[in-house]
Order: C-alpha cells, then structure tokens, then sequence
C-alpha cells in the first residue's frame, strides 16, 4: 500500500521452417522481427513444436544418420523465446554439436544458431586407447591434482571435423593458481585435442558499500549468511567453506581486511546483481532457474573467479578483500555465461562478456560508496595502480581498442577490450551522455546511445542465442539479431549497436541482420494523396524519456516522477521512472507529454512498465492504466497484466502523423487492494 510519502509494501502454431544462408552457422529467417501483436504461446507449447521439427532432423542442422538431440531449456526473453539442445551421436555427447533455436512469442521461428558446421558421417565409437592413459594425459595439464570428477567418451567437433575422444574433468594447480579444467584427448592416437579452463577470473558494513541491508536466514536463535531465497546462494569463510553465522543478524565491522565484512560487500553485491537480473532481463536467480553458488572470502591471491561451482574473492596488496559490484558482479556474469546455452564464451570473449555484468550491476546497485561508472575494479584498487580494466578507453590500461585478427590469441583479459569498447559505445556514445568521451577506431561517431539497461538486455539476449562456438564475429551478429528482436518497429537500437561494433573494427558478418525504417505507401488511386514527410522521419521524440531530470517536460501528477528503488520500486533504466497509483485506496494519477509526429512519418509508442498488485482475482480488472495519443486510446492495462519484472509494451501511432497529441498514462485504483504501474524508458520513435 503506498502512502504520501510513497511506501511501498511486499506485496499459436508454430510456423516450421529455417532459411540457410549459404554454409554460415547463424542462420537468419525472412521474418526475423517478433511482433508484438502476435498471440503468445507458452513456452512449453513452442517447445513442443521446435522439439517435433528438430527430430525430424532438417539438413540445416548437419545430421547424420545416428543423431539424435536433447533439449536442454526454454528462456523468454522480450519477444522472443531461445531454445537450446545438445547433440548425440550413437548415444555419445557431441562437444560442439550444440545449436539454438529462436522463436518470436507466438511460436514462430526467427533465427538458428548452430555450432556444428559439418554433417558428423560415420565415425566409430570403439576407441583405441584406455580411459586411464586419457586420464594421464590430462593430469600432465596441470601442475598437481587434486580431484578427477569423471572421464567419458565423447564425439569432438569444435575444429570442424569429428573425432572420438576421451572428456576428463580435474580440478588442482595450474600455471596461473587454481583450476578446473575439463580437457579432450583423441581416443584413438592419444593426443591432446583442447583444454577447456573453468576458473575464469576476474544489516552489515562492508569496507567498500559501506552500511548495507543484506538477505539472510534465521534457523531458531541462529542467523546465517545464506539468501533465503536464492538456492545455494550464501556467503562463507574460504578456510573452512563454513558460511558465518551469528545470533544478530548484525554482520561485519568495516575494517576491509575481515573476511566477514568482505562478505557483507559480497554477498550484498549479489543480491543486487539478482534484482538487477530479475528487473531488467526477467532472470530467475544466476543460474536461470532460481539458483546460484557460494561466494567464498578469503583466497590468498590478488584475484577472483568463478568456477563452475563457486565464487572465490581474494584480496589486494593491501590485504582487503576485493568483493566490490564490478568484481563480483563480474564473476557472477561468468556463471550466467555458463549458465546460458553454449556455456563459457569462447574466442576470447568471456571476459568482456563478464565486464557487461559487472558493470550492469554497479550501475544498479548505483551506492554513493561505489558510484557507477565503466572503470573495473577501481574502488579495490587491486595492486596499488587503481583500475583493472577501462572500457571507455581500454588502452590506457594496456589492452586494445579495436579488434583485430590477433584479438582470439591475445592473452584473455587484454582481449576484453574490443567488446568493452563496444559495449560502453552501445550504452553512453562516443560522447559519453555524463560519461567521458570515447573516441572509435573508424573515427565515426556513435549516436543515439542505448543507456546501460538496454546495453545488457541485448548483451544478455545474444547470449541465448549462444553456442560453444561463440566469437567476436558471431557476437555481432547475435546483438544484432537481439536488438532487431527486443525492439520490433524500429531501427534505432538496431543500428546503434551495428554502429558501436564499425566503431571497434568487428567486421560485418553474412549471417548479420538487416533492418530497414518503415517506408510511406503509395496513395490508393482515388484515394488521398500521401504527404511527403516533413520534419524527418528518424529519432526519437518524446522529452525526458526516462525521467533521469525529474518531471522536466512531462504535466500532469508529477509527484509520480521519482526515485523509488528504497520503497521496492526500481527504475527500469537509470535511476528515476513514474510510479502511479499504488495506495490501496480510489485514486487517480497520470503523467503526459505533448509530441509532435511529422506528416508522412511511421511511428511507435513504445514504454516499458511494472505492475505489481495485491488484487488475487485472475479475472477482474480493478486497477487500470490507460494508455491514449491524443483521442485514441491504445490500450487498457490493469492488474491482470501484473508481472515480476518490466514488460516492453509497443503500440503503433502512425494514423497520427502530421498532428501534435499528447501522450497520456492515466493510472486508476478502486478502494482496496493496491495496484502499482511503474512506467519507465518511454519513446516515440519515427522511421
């Protein structure tokens, strides 16, 4: 129930079908934009008809004879829905064989996309070799071993030709500290194929966020550093892997060298990570289905990383524990990585991809101890020099601005800096829009930034469509595929993320995407004559569209303008949005914006919105919001349409082309049970 001050209280067919493009991996369908009109389907019902389509085995997926595919999971994710498979070969796992299939919300396939590039033929499963000279030859990759989790047979496709062999997992030392390494080894001449490294790097008082509330659970008189609702998710002493626990719930004394006041920064920051996941990608836990992994204070390194299985947070120079939201936001985005299809990313992205996450995540948590910006790791100071990683600039820290052939041998983490190059010219422009300037390696300049927000909802969406194949060249195209995805109508998005990856010199693809504006319709003959547009039909019009200054340019209950995140209401992008309605009581808000569309012009409508309410009813709509242009409505929502996180909402306002309305939310409540709509990131765009 929301009072004054606001205080917020707890409260189709499947069209079968895949067009190929030439050989290329990442197949693009002729219907490659979801439309927002489309009737949903649950996710089971397209599952369903993939799966049917999938074992039918189409040549477009390079079967052979003895495959078979397992399903692995169904995302939806904007107006899409990303469903993954492993392969099989005579019953053996494939290694590569994995693929993607991408519907539009009613079913419909949009896109594929496809690891295994050659058809496997006829290979035998008999090897030559024994499992245990396998097993030697992977314990000679580390420097001790401690722990061997399995050896299997496997078919090996990832160079392109298939082969048996052997697949071990060890954990133990390597070269660079701790590892666990999954390695394949031909099973009939013995030798080495790849190694696969799975430790990728990178009410308390923590030392870092300062006085924070954290989740935890009471067992009796007992607390525990463990969320109470996230699976596996706890915070423990790397020492013993004991999670800390006291009767007070009062966790941590600031001093930055005691691990439990590291733990408080940690296991803050991941809480935050999960809201930030939940909010603005509709992820459920790290691990996409509620879960996660302990977070581990007290390794004797200056580093971190993550696993598999864990997060281990060691310490700078100065002997602080470096649990910061860049850094273990970071090792939580390699888990969603390895949690996403295709596992790890491979091609030396995986660091760059973790970047994304870190950086999402401080600018969520947005706490003045650690204010959000694109530097990594600069509040931990890690060996004495300040940040790790700069993704505005990442040569002045050493690592490479534009991509080249090199970047795929480079050594990991310098090679992050293309993809941080482009991530950060996707969100903020080479003008930075608050942030410094970023200069490009093609002297372009990147307009019509994306904010953060729709940054990694599109970094995350290619990331479904991922495969153990994944690259540089294969990001661009997925992001572009994504962004054609979540923003249906409009080219915008589109073509600021194309212009970020021009701008790193990450050379187009032929399975790319294209997107083309909408174009003006001959006159019928009799009918009107079609005005030439004036004015220009590109941008976006609508002032202050995500309210990040206040109430400026919008009318109405601006009271309603704010920033709500401490009452459970977070923005959808930045920090600010429109909260309307919400009091449990009758009661009428609305904001408004008059807009003018040029004659001739395509226009969209487009917000996201938030509806939480504490109506039980699924049949009657108590609450609603209204949504007009001028004297047309465009829809009713209510509390019907609640949801757990933000809902991308598209309405076409083209028949108004040529007039000046006035775009209206109106927000109504009944007498009891609070409904809340939270409106943010608005836009009316032309094309």
């Amino acid at each position: 129930m929301k009072l004054s001050p606001r205080f917020a209280t707890a409260a189709g067919v499947f069209a079968v079908g895949l067009v190929t493009a030439g050989t290329a991996a990442a197949i693009q369908a002729t219907n490659a934009s979801a439309s927002t009109d489309a009737v949903e389907v649950s996710n089971a019902a397209a599952a369903q008809s993939v799966d049917s389509y999938v074992k039918s085995k189409p040549s477009v997926i390079q079967p052979s004879s003895d495959e078979s595919y397992v399903q692995n999971s169904v995302t939806a994710s904007g107006n899409a829905k990303y469903i993954s498979y492993d392969r099989t070969y005579k019953g053996l796992h494939v290694r590569g064989g994995d693929f993607v299939v991408v519907t539009d919300k009613a079913g419909a396939t949009q896109y594929t996309s496809v690891s295994q590039t050659k058809a496997i033929g006829n290979i035998s499963t008999t090897p030559s070799i024994t499992s245990a000279s396998a097993e030697k030859v992977a314990r000679q990759q580390l420097k001790t071993v401690n722990n061997v989790e399995g050896t299997s047979l496997v078919v090996y496709t990832l160079d392109g030709s298939a082969k048996l062999a052997y697949e071990t997992t060890l954990s133990g030392t390597g070269a660079e500290g701790a590892s666990r390494l999954t390695v394949d080894v031909d099973a009939n001449t013995g030798a080495l194929i790849k190694s696969t490294e799975h430790v990728v790097e990178g009410s308390g008082t923590g030392w870092i966020n300062g006085s924070v509330t954290i989740n935890t659970t009471q067992s009796g008189s007992t607390f525990s550093m463990k969320d109470p609702s996230i699976t596996g998710l706890s915070c423990q002493d790397a020492a013993n892997n004991t999670t800390f626990s006291g009767s007070d719930d009062v966790w941590g004394n600031g001093t930055g060298t005691n691990r439990e006041t590291g733990c408080v920064d940690a296991l803050y920051v991941a809480q935050k990570e999960i809201s930030m996941l939940s909010s603005w990608l509709g992820r459920n836990g790290f691990n996409g289905s509620g879960g996660g992994w302990p977070l581990r204070v007290g390794l004797n390194d200056q580093n971190a990383y993550y696993d598999g299985t864990q997060v281990q947070i060691g310490k700078n120079t100065a002997g602080q524990w470096i649990a910061s939201a860049d850094v273990v936001g970071h090792e939580n985005g390699h888990g969603i990585d390895d949690n996403t299809p295709g596992g790890i990313s491979n091609g030396n992205t995986q660091e760059f991809v973790a970047d994304t996450f870190g950086a999402a995540t401080e600018w969520f948590a947005n706490n003045p101890n650690d204010p959000p910006d694109y530097l990594v790791g600069e509040e931990v100071n890690l060996v004495g020099s300040g940040p790790i990683r700069n993704m505005y600039n990442p040569s002045a820290l050493g690592d490479d601005n534009c991509y080249s052939s090199s970047i795929p041998s480079e050594e990991v983490h310098a090679a992050a800096g293309p993809g941080n190059h482009w991530f950060y010219l996707m969100a903020q422009g080479s003008s930075g829009n608050g942030q410094p300037a970023s200069s490009t390696c093609n002297g372009s300049t990147v307009t019509n930034p994306l904010g953060i927000q729709n940054a990694i909802k599109i970094m995350y969406n290619a990331m479904l469509m991922k495969t153990s194949s994944s690259s540089y060249l294969k990001y661009r195209t997925w992001t572009l595929t994504a962004a054609k995805n979540l923003f249906p109508g409009s080219c915008t998005q589109f073509n600021t993320v194309k212009a970020a990856w021009d701008a790193v010199s990450v050379p187009a693809q032929s399975g790319d995407p294209t997107c083309t504006g909408g174009t003006t319709p001959p006159p019928t003959t009799g009918g009107p004559t079609t005005t030439p547009p004036t004015g220009g039909c590109s941008g976006q019009k609508l002032a202050n569209p995500g309210f990040e200054s206040g109430a400026t340019s919008w009318s109405g209950t601006t009271g309603s303008i704010g920033q709500w995140a401490s009452s459970g209401e977070a923005a959808h992008g930045g920090t600010y949005s429109s909260w309307l309605d919400g009091y449990g009581s009758t009661h009428t808000e609305a904001i408004q914006q008059s807009v003018t569309i040029p004659a001739g012009c395509t226009a969209t409508l487009s917000f996201y919105v938030h509806i939480d309410t504490a109506e039980t009813t699924s049949s009657v709509a108590y609450d609603k919001l209204t949504i007009t242009a001028g004297s047309t409505t465009l829809a009713t929502l209510s509390n019907l349409n609640k949801a757990s996180g933000y809902q991308l909402k598209s309405y076409s306002i083209s028949a108004l082309a040529g007039q000046t309305v006035t775009i209206k939310f109106s927000g109504t409540e009944d007498s009891s049970l609070q409904t809340s709509f939270v409106i943010d990131d608005t836009a009316v765009t032309l094309s």
